[in-house]
C-alpha cells in the first residue's frame, strides 16, 4: 500500500461515477453548499496582478514569465483575496485553478469563490482536493463548448459539482500530512535538478573547451577579439554568423484546432520542441484541416532551429532536427538557420550557440519590452562573430564531444525518470488521500512537529509549456 497507508474501516456508497465509495463518515454536497460566488471588482486597476495555471495554481503575474495579454487599465477586474478560489473558468478542465495566497486583480472571464464560513478554516484542504487528478472527470464534464480551447466552466456548473467532505479534524489530518509529504519529494526532486545542473555544467565545459580551443593542446592560438573567449587556434576564422548563412526564415502562427491529430493532418511546432539542444518532435498543434498550408514551413530532420522568443533562459535555444513527424510546421517563434554546406557543420554550430559563446551573444542582443519574454531579431544572429574552424575539425570537433557527453546525457536521462517516477507517485497519493481511499490519521500523529516551518514553494515541473496556453484575458 502507498506509504505504508491502510484504506479506513468502513466505506459507503458515493453514487458518483469516478469514486464508486467514500469512508463513512465523509458527507458529499454540491459546490454551492461548500462555496459561494465572489464578484467584487477593482476601481482603480493598480492591486497586484495574479496568475492562475494548472502548474502551480494562483502566483502574482509578477513571479511569472507568461505571454498573456497585458491590457491598458484593469480597472473593473475581478478582486480576490488570501483563501479565496480562483478559476480560470476556460482552463478548468486542465486544472487551471487554485487557492490564492495574496490579494489581487483577475481577469473578469475568471470565477471567483469563496469558502462559506463554516468551511474556511480547511481552504488548504479543497486546494488540494480540487487540484488533485480524482476531479479531472468533474472538472472536464462541466466545463462546456464547442471547442476544447473555449470549454468554459460557469458559475453555475461549479456551483453544481459534488464536494468530499471529510469532518474538519480529518481535513486537518490529510493537510498536514500531504504538505508532509510534499516537503520530502520537493526537497528529493531540488536535489536531483541540483545533480542535474552540476552535470549540465560538466557537459557545458566540455563542449566550450572543444569550440573554442579544439582538440590539439599544443595548436597556436591568436586572439579572437571576442572578450567572453580570448585566443582561439591560429588556423580558425572568425567571420559573422551571417556569412555563413544563406537564410533565415520565421515560421507560420495559424489558430490551432481542436481534436487529436490524424496522421493526414498538418501541425505546428510549440516553443517546447527546442530544449537544450534536443528537439521533442512530439511539441506540436494540430492545424485545421481547411487551412492554406505554407508547405515551404514545413521541417525535416537535420534543419536547425533557434526560439526567436521566450524566457530569458531559454531564448536563443538550439536544435537538429531529428525524428521529424511528417506535415509538421515552423511556428512564427522559431527560426530556421540555413546553412552554407561549405562553412559550418550544423552540430557543431548548435554545440556553438550551446556554449558561452552563443549564450553570452544571446544574452546581449535579447530584447523585450517587460523583460519577461525576450526577442532576437534576424539582424542580430547575422551579426554574431562565431569560430569556424576547418569543415574536417569540426567533425572531429563534433565526435569527440559526443562521446565525452554520451555518459554525462544517459544520467541525467536516469536522473530525470526518476524526478518523473517521484511526480507520478505525488499525483497518485494525493488522489487516494484526498478521495479517502488510505486513511492518514494514524500516520499523522507518529509525524514530528514542525514550528515556523512554511510548507516550501512546490518545485515547478519545467516540462510544463505555460507560455502557450496559460491565461486568456
Amino acid at each position: 500500500m502507498i506509504a505504508g497507508l491502510k484504506p479506513y474501516a468502513a466505506y459507503k456508497v458515493s453514487e458518483l461515477v469516478w469514486l464508486p465509495s467514500v469512508p463513512k463518515k465523509w458527507t458529499i454536497r454540491r459546490g454551492r453548499g461548500v462555496f459561494e460566488c465572489i464578484d467584487k471588482r477593482s476601481i482603480i486597476g493598480d492591486e497586484e496582478l495574479l496568475s492562475v495555471s494548472a502548474a502551480d495554481g494562483v502566483r502574482r503575474r509578477s513571479e511569472k514569465a507568461v505571454t498573456m495579454f497585458q491590457a491598458n487599465s484593469y480597472a473593473g477586474h475581478k478582486l480576490a483575496w488570501p483563501g479565496d478560489l480562483v478559476i480560470n473558468s476556460l482552463w478548468a478542465w486542465m486544472k487551471g485553478l487554485g487557492f490564492s495566497k495574496y490579494h489581487g486583480i483577475v481577469s473578469t472571464a475568471y470565477g471567483v469563490y469563496r469558502l462559506r464560513p463554516e468551511h474556511r478554516d480547511g481552504w488548504q484542504y479543497f486546494n488540494y482536493l480540487l487540484r488533485s487528478n480524482a476531479y479531472d472527470w468533474e472538472l472536464r464534464v462541466r466545463s462546456k463548448g464547442i471547442w476544447i480551447s473555449r470549454m468554459q466552466l460557469t458559475d453555475w456548473s461549479f456551483l453544481d459539482t459534488p464536494i468530499l467532505l471529510p469532518p474538519p479534524h480529518e481535513q486537518a489530518a490529510i493537510v498536514r500530512f500531504l504538505d508532509h509529504a510534499n516537503r520530502k519529494i520537493d526537497s528529493f526532486i531540488r536535489a536531483k535538478r541540483k545533480l542535474i545542473a552540476l552535470l549540465n555544467e560538466q557537459k557545458q565545459a566540455i563542449i566550450h573547451r572543444a569550440v573554442t580551443r579544439g582538440l590539439n593542446p599544443d595548436v597556436p592560438l591568436k586572439p579572437s577579439g571576442i572578450d567572453w573567449v580570448g585566443d582561439v587556434p591560429v588556423h580558425w576564422g572568425l567571420p559573422l554568423l551571417g556569412r555563413c548563412l544563406t537564410g533565415i526564415e520565421q515560421g507560420w502562427s495559424p489558430v490551432a484546432a481542436e481534436g487529436d491529430i490524424v496522421p493526414e493532418q498538418w501541425c505546428v511546432l510549440t516553443l517546447s520542441s527546442v530544449r537544450r539542444g534536443v528537439f521533442n518532435p512530439a511539441a506540436i498543434k494540430p492545424v485545421s484541416m481547411a487551412a492554406a498550408i505554407p508547405r515551404q514551413f514545413e521541417v525535416a530532420d537535420g534543419d536547425l532551429l533557434l526560439t526567436r522568443s521566450n524566457t530569458r533562459d531559454r531564448v536563443g535555444d538550439v536544435c537538429l532536427v531529428k525524428g521529424a513527424r511528417p506535415r509538421t510546421l515552423l511556428c512564427d517563434l522559431i527560426y530556421r538557420l540555413r546553412l552554407r554546406s561549405d562553412a559550418f557543420d550544423p552540430q557543431f554550430l548548435v554545440f556553438q550557440l550551446l556554449s558561452q559563446i552563443g549564450r553570452q551573444h544571446i544574452e546581449r542582443d535579447a530584447r523585450g519590452s517587460s523583460g519577461t519574454m525576450p526577442k532576437i531579431s534576424q539582424g542580430h544572429i547575422k551579426s554574431w562573430r562565431v569560430l569556424l574552424p576547418p569543415m574536417d575539425e569540426q567533425q572531429c570537433i563534433v565526435e569527440v564531444i559526443e562521446a565525452e557527453c554520451a555518459p554525462i546525457e544517459r544520467t541525467v536521462a536516469h536522473i530525470e525518470h526518476e524526478i518523473s517516477l517521484m511526480q507520478e507517485y505525488r499525483t497518485r497519493l494525493t488522489a487516494d488521500i484526498v478521495t479517502g481511499k488510505l486513511d492518514v490519521r494514524a500516520a499523522v500523529a507518529s509525524l514530528p512537529e514542525i514550528v515556523d516551518a512554511p510548507v516550501d514553494e512546490p518545485v515547478i515541473d519545467e516540462t510544463t509549456d505555460e507560455l502557450e496556453y496559460e491565461d486568456a484575458e
